[in-house]
């Protein structure tokens, strides 16, 4: 199986994907209508990416089965365009967790130490001990996190470490998982910012999440708070936290923006960043070597098995229900043409199969299960025909 990978990946992932048995292509430098061409070109039945984006085109251009994203997010590949031709899109979640919440931590002790500003002054010369001597501190304050997936938790642990109570809301947070964490849950994003000195955002861009941060948590806001996002840029509202910010209300430290080159290097415009109360880094709160090392390998491990069993793990375009109305179990001797049989029976009855599975028990010459979800509920006429095959052991409808 041909793997071709469009970004940087470390020597050991390429190693890991070799030792699986694939036969491996790597361009990290390959993009739009290049990648497209590439794809075409090598037969690639998968493709591994980080920040590259997948367009339809790419998708459409080959024989993809598999599109790997080295990282948690897949907002840089047209999953709509994958499910319509059939291409699994699966990511790599969780690895990159500690590092994100490392920078988190980072950002927020910058913000209320100041270290940058104090750095650009120490290096111009001037030197203000007492200026830089009415820091708050962190031990007894509030951070409220937006979004308590894995980043979020480990933020949530370094936070308790400071001594500062954590408030969260998340869509699928309860109480109970809120009190094995450790943390208050609230019931909304706004009750999150109204609650904490710290707002720190981590849910994934979604159309539901999109421009979820807004004037109206940012208002909630106590005067002075901070406001990190190691996110999506586009999760927070740019204008509204600009407007904030330039008010002298809150200040805030961010990896991601609402305008930011696509590439590794380029120029970045966003007004954000040109603001005094503004701290930034370069949407690489993952970019550790520790961070790298485990999404790679998680990616090495998708892939294989994907070779293996062709369902890869960490799939995010399977569908979570089936939308067939009933389920057919038809347990049958292993033999050539029973399923055939069965499959084109439902076919004469524009019966669709959803989804299908077949399983052997143990033992010589054992008998098979297969588990079929159909579009329609079969009639007792049908039913009779499919028993009627002298391979057929049994047929059960459910559902």
């Amino acid at each position: 199986m041909k793997v071709l990978v469009a970004d940087k990946l470390s020597p050991t992932a390429l190693a890991g994907l070799e030792a699986a048995g694939f036969d491996v292509e790597s361009d990290p430098a390959l993009a739009g209508e290049a990648l497209a061409a590439r794809v075409a070109a090598s037969g690639a039945e998968v493709l591994v990416v980080r920040s590259t984006r997948v367009d339809a085109a790419t998708l459409e251009a080959g024989q993809l089965a598999l599109v790997v994203r080295a990282g948690a997010g897949v907002n840089t590949i047209d999953v709509d365009a994958a499910s319509r031709r059939g291409v699994c899109v699966a990511n790599c979640p969780g690895k990159n967790a500690i590092a994100v919440a490392e920078l988190t931590l980072g950002l927020i002790l910058a913000l209320d130490r100041r270290i940058p500003d104090a750095v650009n002054d120490l290096r111009a010369g001037r030197w203000d001990k007492k200026g830089y001597g009415d820091a708050r501190g962190l031990a007894g304050r509030t951070v409220g996190l937006i979004g308590l997936g894995a980043i979020g938790r480990e933020v949530a642990a370094r936070c308790r470490a400071f001594d500062m109570e954590v408030v969260a809301w998340s869509r699928s947070l309860d109480e109970a998982g809120a009190e094995a964490l450790g943390v208050r849950r609230v019931e909304s994003p706004r009750a999150v910012a109204a609650a904490c000195d710290v707002l720190s955002v981590h849910v994934a861009l979604t159309g539901a999440t999109r421009g979820l941060v807004g004037a109206e948590v940012l208002g909630a806001l106590r005067d002075g708070a901070l406001v990190v996002n190691t996110s999506r840029g586009d999760v927070v509202d740019g204008a509204a936290l600009r407007a904030e910010v330039e008010a002298g209300r809150l200040r805030a430290g961010l990896d991601v923006w609402n305008q930011q080159p696509a590439d590794a290097q380029g120029e970045f415009t966003d007004p954000l960043g040109a603001l005094p109360g503004v701290y930034g880094t370069h949407h690489n709160g993952a970019s550790t070597a520790q961070a790298q090392e485990a999404i790679a390998a998680e990616a090495v491990r998708v892939a294989g098995v994907f070779k293996r069993t062709g369902t890869p793990p960490n799939c995010v375009n399977l569908a979570a229900a089936s939308p067939a109305a009933c389920s057919l179990t038809v347990r049958h001797l292993d033999r050539v043409g029973v399923l055939a049989f069965v499959l084109e029976r439902l076919r004469e009855a524009e019966i669709n199969v959803k989804e299908m599975q077949n399983v052997l028990f143990t033992g010589d010459d054992a008998a098979a299960c297969a588990t079929i979800r159909v579009s329609a509920r079969p009639g007792g006429a049908l039913l009779e025909t499919l028993r009627g095959h002298p391979h057929v052991l049994a047929i059960q409808v459910n559902g």
